[in-house]
């Protein structure tokens, strides 16, 4: 089997791509098999080795998991963006695995005491910046993953994480199920009311479903802009609610005894480290650091999200009444109401709008962004990739390979939702020179063949998003991988992609790449204004969704677990005074970014701590009166882009700035003072 699998030999196409018409689903076990035979091996080598050094240690464990990180690189990938029974059944069965493999090595007593002994002596090695970084990270790591626990703790502990990974893999495949299979038959007269745009995306989901007739979906590609422009408030409700249900329909595919026992499981974990909450425990390393920090960012941002949200519901209710609809506002009227009353206000019109945001012009504005910033140049590649809708580009700066870029924009029944960037193979330069092969995965309604993909300004706003993180990998200039591209602070990773998104609103880039797809002509100028004067058009509404999301998850890891999370949830909303006509953005039974695994879990917020920085980041280049000002980008690459987690995300920051920003740079950007 082995000089068949094309895992367990070299791959050499150019840039070292993977071999994706070779690579078949049987392959995976195999290889995974002989991945997790030759991490166990190298740890034990690295054990029997001499007196520790940081050679013989931190960097012989840098390349313990090479082959684990080949395979695992295209395996998770797949899983979430081209995912099919076989994958599924595969991960289920590896992610115990995996677990059991981390704690094997996290509480290899032999391991850490050379890690430890490395690290107290850390003063005398003559470490460089960066090695010094790398050997406190690993020393943290281990500590907090268990290294000192000895005996039943040290048992339960395995349990408890082994136990941890098989449910967040089980709560995302049946997220996955849900959205997989629910969609709503339509009739060519229930689509009356609907932009032309909607309908035909309607009828390309149908026809991916071998159906006659239109078909909506739970992708935010389809079910948002049928809930802003359907006038049937009858089948607004049930595809709002289907949406709402996801991982909460009874029976095989339900969340909530996933996320009870994932609760009780991380407060354990907690307790067994030392920390009195997981919460506690997940914060430590973050910039926030302690919930009370956390807390303290999202409710000063709650109270003039919520005044303001109050404000608009006032308005779209008497909008209702003016509709001769005798019935309160509901979360289903309200996107509709809304998009009228922007229509109305600012004389917008979603299906004017949108002939002029191309995928594909979008794409190319966010290259051109990136070209006038970092010098970067894209040239697009023909080669084999995992799905015929992914595309690949070459990245080079100067003539020198930067890395490849993998874009996969396109919804599918394969693929979960939402909007993400990950990578094939990360940045490295301990063995010579390793560019990452990066990409972004997104769920954007696919056009009819022969007609140009169109996006809504926000689907827009989340490509630029995305391509940050994408930037923050590909200009990564470290030497060792443990600290590159993204692995920062949790709350300091979505700034390059927040910071990105501020770059699509700049007028000289709309004004190039805004062209009608029927006409070629730009964005008239008057248009281009009212659009950007807009933007913070039902502002209280997005701010809502979201801070009563990053609240609840707060209080699920702050609290006592519950033993209904759903009542939880709803004595949390009612708490802080939840409007009634919003609901949380990531309802808990399909909250993915918090019991699908880590990432997330307690750190929601992040994405606010964030934005208060991007905020104050972008207000520099405001200042220097040119979005496109070649010194301050410059410092941004250097201090940020390129560094990796070499440096602390304050360090990071206040290098690139001069000093950390407070709460209202958010609130000014958001239009919330």
């Amino acid at each position: 089997m082995s000089a068949q699998n094309p895992f367990l030999s070299d791959w050499t196409r150019e840039f070292e791509m993977p071999p994706f018409e070779l690579i078949n689903d049987e392959h995976y076990a195999d290889a995974f098999d002989a991945a997790f035979a030759e991490t166990r091996a190298a740890v034990a080598a690295i054990v029997d080795d001499s007196q520790p050094t940081f050679e013989n240690t931190i960097e012989a464990l840098e390349r313990s998991d090479t082959l684990m990180d080949k395979v695992a690189g295209v395996f998770a990938n797949l899983t979430g963006s081209n995912s099919n029974e076989t994958l599924e059944a595969l991960q289920r069965d590896l992610s115990p695995k995996f677990a059991a493999l981390n704690s094997e090595i996290m509480m290899n007593e032999a391991l850490f005491a050379r890690i430890e002994t490395l690290y107290e002596t850390r003063a005398e090695l003559n470490l460089i910046d960066e090695q010094a970084r790398v050997l406190e990270l690993y020393f943290k790591r281990f500590v907090r993953s268990g290294a000192k626990l000895r005996g039943a703790d040290r048992d339960r502990l395995k349990d408890v994480l082994q136990t941890l990974a098989k449910l967040g893999t089980q709560f995302m495949q049946n997220l996955l199920a849900d959205e997989r299979t629910w969609f709503m038959e339509l009739s060519r007269e229930d689509m009356d009311g609907c932009p032309q745009f909607l309908i035909d995306a309607a009828a390309q989901a149908a026809t991916d479903r071998d159906i006659d007739g239109y078909v909506i979906t739970l992708s935010r590609s389809l079910i948002v802009p049928f809930l802003q422009f359907s006038p049937r408030r009858d089948l607004r409700q049930k595809a709002f609610e289907a949406w709402g249900k996801r991982g909460a329909n009874a029976g095989e595919t339900d969340n909530r005894d996933i996320v009870r026992e994932t609760l009780e499981l991380r407060k354990e974990r907690a307790n067994l480290l030392g920390f009195d909450t997981f919460s506690d425990f997940k914060l430590e390393p973050e910039m926030a650091g302690t919930p009370d920090k956390v807390r303290d960012l999202l409710m000063a941002v709650w109270e003039p999200a919520k005044a303001a949200a109050d404000a608009d519901a006032t308005v779209l209710g008497e909008m209702m009444v003016a509709d001769g609809i005798d019935a309160d506002l509901a979360p289903w009227d309200w996107r509709y109401y809304a998009e009228k009353r922007r229509a109305a206000e600012h004389d917008l019109d979603e299906a004017e709008l949108k002939p002029y945001f191309q995928l594909d012009q979008m794409i190319e504005a966010s290259f051109d962004c990136a070209n006038k910033l970092f010098g970067l140049e894209f040239r697009e590649l023909d080669v084999p990739l995992y799905h015929e809708d992914a595309r690949a580009w070459e990245v080079t700066r100067d003539g020198r390979h930067m890395a490849v870029f993998v874009g996969d924009y396109f919804a599918r029944s394969s693929k979960r939702s939402g909007a993400w960037c990950s990578r094939f193979r990360g940045q490295s330069a301990m063995d010579g020179e390793q560019r990452p092969i990066t990409v972004n995965v997104c769920n954007f309604a696919k056009a009819p063949a022969g007609q140009p993909s169109l996006l809504t300004f926000d689907d827009a706003r989340t490509l630029f998003h995305e391509f940050g993180h994408a930037l923050h990998s590909m200009l990564s200039d470290v030497k060792y991988a443990y600290i590159s591209g993204t692995s920062v602070a949790r709350d300091f990773v979505e700034l390059p992609s927040q910071l990105y998104e501020h770059w699509l609103s700049v007028p000289s880039v709309l004004e190039k790449y805004a062209r009608h797809a029927d006409t070629g002509e730009a964005m008239p100028a008057e248009l281009l204004q009212r659009l950007l004067a807009a933007e913070n058009f039902d502002m209280g509404f997005s701010t809502v969704e979201y801070t009563a999301s990053a609240l609840v998850d707060l209080a699920f890891h702050t609290e006592t677990p519950p033993a209904d999370p759903l009542q939880k949830q709803a004595e949390v909303l009612d708490r802080i005074g939840m409007p009634a006509a919003i609901t949380m953005r990531h309802a808990t039974p399909h909250f993915a970014h918090v019991f699908s695994g880590d990432g997330y879990s307690s750190g929601y917020y992040s994405y606010m701590w964030s934005e208060v920085m991007d905020a104050d980041a972008f207000e520099a280049f405001e200042e220097a009166g040119d979005p496109f000002d070649a010194d301050l980008a410059a410092r941004l690459e250097e201090h940020i882009l390129s560094a990796g987690g070499s440096k602390t995300a304050e360090e990071l920051y206040t290098n690139f700035r001069g000093s950390l920003p407070k709460v209202e740079a958010l609130l000014k950007g958001r239009g919330l003072v």
